[in-house]
């Protein structure tokens, strides 16, 4: 399998609380999620969680061949909170966070996982790519949007309504990311095809999502074409055009796009 990756941090001077990583047979893209007031729970931060997460990922993905892809992600949450479960405060609302896209080859089959607003999509070799997402975050945020619209963006009343959306984080009709619990990875969008039957994939993080999503630049057939003819980088440099164009906030963007999935 070949993979190609891009990552851009949305702000200069910031971190990047993206990750994305590749082993011969997996590929994963870690969206790191974190509000104001993550630094005074977990000392690390968001960078630090989502590379940890990804990193932790890879390895089991590499080891350990025989168990679902649901089941290596609580691994992977668990040793990522013990990491950090005694010096800071993993059960806190906002402590740090992610959401998670995972595609393995196993056996003749992509596998593969999504859990949160990371989205995959597996280029069919007959037929429309099959986008696989997650969007109970989505739906959720909505009823919130008018209150943030209406805040001023860093002030309290938009950190209010923000951990009042938070506050639907992997709970019981709410929506669910990695953090700290491991049993989040049971709530994941998973599923399996022939690998005969694709010409490739590709895994986005929300910021470069945003070509589709957002800003209506193009169609999902449209964005596999560009990436086979451009690259990842190409897809990212349209959706920051878009975000100066429209006046809208940068987010870090993260594209893996991975090819000739029959050459482990």
């Amino acid at each position: 399998m070949r993979v190609t990756m891009t990552s851009a941090a949305g702000r200069t001077g910031h971190a990047n609380e993206d990750f994305t990583g590749a082993v011969p047979t997996a590929a994963v893209l870690i969206d790191g999620a974190g509000i104001s007031g993550t630094e005074s729970i977990c000392r690390h931060g968001v960078a630090w969680y989502a590379s940890r997460l990804g990193g932790s990922l890879l390895s089991l993905l590499s080891l350990v061949r025989d168990r679902s892809l649901s089941a290596l992600l609580a691994e992977a949450i668990r040793q990522v909170t013990d990491d950090h479960r005694d010096t800071c405060d993993v059960a806190d609302p906002i402590s740090p966070s992610a959401t998670v896209a995972i595609l393995r080859l196993s056996d003749g089959l992509i596998e593969h996982l999504v859990l949160g607003d990371s989205v995959l999509v597996l280029d069919r070799a007959d037929g429309a790519p099959l986008v696989v997402s997650d969007p109970r975050e989505v739906i959720i945020s909505r009823s919130y949007r008018s209150a943030l619209e209406a805040a001023a963006e860093g002030s309290d009343e938009y950190h209010r309504v923000l951990r009042d959306l938070r506050a639907n984080r992997n709970q019981p009709g709410g929506f669910w990311l990695a953090k700290d619990d491991p049993r989040a990875a049971d709530e994941a969008i998973t599923g399996s095809c022939p690998i005969s039957e694709l010409a490739g994939a590709v895994l986005l993080s929300n910021g470069a999502s945003r070509i589709v999503d957002r800003f209506r630049l193009a169609d999902w057939p449209g964005v596999m074409a560009v990436l086979a003819s451009s690259g990842p980088a190409e897809i990212i440099h349209r959706v920051r055009q878009a975000e100066a164009r429209h006046a809208v906030a940068a987010d870090d963007a993260t594209i893996a796009h991975c090819t000739d999935l029959g050459e482990a």
